[in-house]
């Protein structure tokens, strides 16, 4: 999997090197590995996922994965619809600057609980600084969600990325939050 990745100097910005895992999606073989490992690593029966590359990852595992109930979508700005108080607004740090992403608390309430808890896997594509993951996850479990009339917490039970950039130490981060897994290490 690891030889399918491209990269791209000086994008979006100059000093960057972009990770591209598009080719992942130009081979059946490599896409069937990689959903089946994800599957492997991924615990909670709802999987948030982030705008745009973590949606074509997590939606085959409603699929294969039984254990997958419910995708929470994480969108920019104005491409989810919302009813009033529904929205939430994450305010994230990215390696090349500051961006907002959103999601619908009822999107979360759709899920599967359990017990008093409702179980969330973030899944992404790269892992770097960590700050997407870590606003996404501290605004998730800021919540209680109401459902069916009763109250539930959020707990994100792991992150799991693609492919993970060690030496920018986005793991240790997000390790205070939900244990981290990363299919691919760079």
């Amino acid at each position: 999997m690891k030889n399918a990745l491209k990269f791209y100097k000086d994008f979006p910005k100059e000093g960057i090197i972009f990770v591209d895992i598009i080719p992942f999606l130009q081979d059946k073989k490599i896409f069937t590995q990689l959903i089946s490992t994800i599957s492997e690593n991924l615990t909670a029966p709802n999987v948030a996922a982030p705008e745009a590359r973590g949606f074509l990852f997590t939606a085959p595992l409603l699929l294969q994965d039984p254990k997958v109930e419910n995708i929470i979508p994480i969108r920019k700005s104005g491409k989810l619809p919302f009813n009033e108080g529904d929205l939430c607004d994450i305010e994230i740090e990215k390696e090349y600057g500051s961006d907002h992403l959103y999601y619908r608390l009822s999107d979360i309430a759709a899920g599967k609980v359990e017990g008093d808890t409702i179980y969330i896997s973030i899944i992404d594509d790269v892992l770097a600084t960590g700050g997407t993951a870590e606003g996404i996850a501290k605004s998730m479990m800021a919540h209680t969600i109401t459902k069916d009339g009763k109250e539930y917490k959020v707990c994100i039970k792991e992150f799991i990325f693609l492919v993970e950039l060690d030496f920018l130490n986005g793991k240790e981060r997000l390790e205070a939050i939900a244990p981290v897994k990363s299919i691919i290490h760079l």
